[in-house]
């Protein structure tokens, strides 16, 4: 038997009935929905629908500001630093990448940060918005909760610290590169959590060294980087890029977004946009990106590969599927919704 679906434009207007009724405006609740809704047509399941409870929690417990006076701090020519005061993240973001977007037409590079922002979903949601524009976008944030220590340490000062690249493409999808600079996202482990599912070997440890596989005892221990050391390195790094040169949250000023709902959290995120065009001629920079990725697929592959993959391939397959055939969710999910949306007196997601 078939799992219920839902259409991405249903799990949009859901999110967004739920996101009124909990006080944001409409046009907000909108842009929010949107973006949650896209989260998980990509397949970043961990940063969809299933984030819309504790965001409600934080909301009601006066944690975030449904009604942010969103602005620029501060500014120059190719720069801005925006001040999200306390707003969603998404709204934030947003507002980021359409001013770097800009910026970045008249300059050729913009790099605009922000201060007092909150989570605001995947990182290829806002890198894919340069894309739009024929440009390529960059992004760069510090995580909700610190899920990672100092190399060899125990004390957890860093958190997943996400990267995200979009490159446009001409007759090919772009290349998008979304990742966390630990093994797996604190996302994933939250998701694994959902479905009853155990984590592979690898993503986490217990704080005596052991591989820690429950992702229901993940307060436990904590995230392996990427590359050993060098993970930590570039946690650290974007951690300041995202967080300390914006006046942001970073190290042990990190709130907890999943244990604490009322503490500001002060989430810093910075988002990079380059025009092909001022490097070139921006139609003959996709030709090549295509030209690239057919010489990374076409190329000679080990036993048992059947197809080479470049970065955002799969999630650019899910989108397209699941705008086809609908999304999935998890039993557990669906009723915890529900129960969610009868409490807002909303009508529960439909399902076929």
């Amino acid at each position: 038997m078939s799992s219920p679906r839902t259409s991405v434009a249903q799990l949009r207007g859901f999110i967004t009935a739920c996101l009124e009724r909990l006080g944001l405006p409409p046009d907000e609740a909108a842009t929010c929905g949107r973006l949650m809704a896209d989260a998980e047509a990509q397949g970043s399941d961990g940063h969809g629908v299933i984030r819309l409870m504790p965001y409600a929690r934080r909301i009601r417990a006066g944690g975030m500001n449904l009604h942010p006076k969103i602005r620029i701090a501060k500014e120059k020519a190719a720069m801005a630093l925006i001040d999200g005061d306390n707003g969603m993240g998404h709204l934030v973001m947003s507002r980021a990448a359409q001013v770097a977007i800009e910026k970045a037409k008249n300059c050729g590079v913009a790099w605009v940060g922000a201060q007092h922002s909150n989570h605001a979903g995947p990182a290829s949601l806002y890198a894919r918005m340069a894309l739009e524009h024929g440009m390529i976008g960059l992004y760069f944030a510090v995580g909700n909760a610190n899920h990672l220590p100092p190399w060899g340490g125990t004390d957890m000062l860093l958190s997943t610290n996400p990267i995200a690249c979009a490159i446009p493409a001409g007759d090919e999808p772009p290349i998008v590169l979304d990742m966390a600079t630990t093994v797996a996202a604190y996302g994933k482990v939250k998701a694994k959590a959902q479905r009853g599912e155990q984590m592979p070997v690898g993503w986490m440890i217990d704080r005596n060294g052991q591989p820690l596989t429950d992702p229901k005892r993940a307060g436990e221990g904590f995230l392996l980087p990427i590359g050993d050391y060098k993970g930590y390195g570039l946690a650290l790094v974007v951690g300041i890029l995202a967080g300390t040169l914006n006046g942001a949250a970073m190290g042990s000023e990190t709130i907890d977004f999943n244990a604490d709902d009322v503490t500001h959290t002060n989430t810093g995120q910075a988002i990079c946009v380059i025009d092909p065009d001022a490097f070139g001629e921006g139609e003959a920079f996709k030709r090549k990106v295509d030209q690239l990725i057919r010489e990374m697929r076409g190329s000679a592959r080990m036993p048992g590969v059947d197809r080479i993959w470049l970065p955002g391939e799969q999630s650019h397959e899910k989108r397209l599927r699941h705008e086809r055939e609908g999304i999935s969710l998890p039993t557990a999910l669906l009723t915890q919704l529900d129960d969610f949306a009868r409490g807002l007196g909303v009508q529960p997601l439909p399902r076929t």
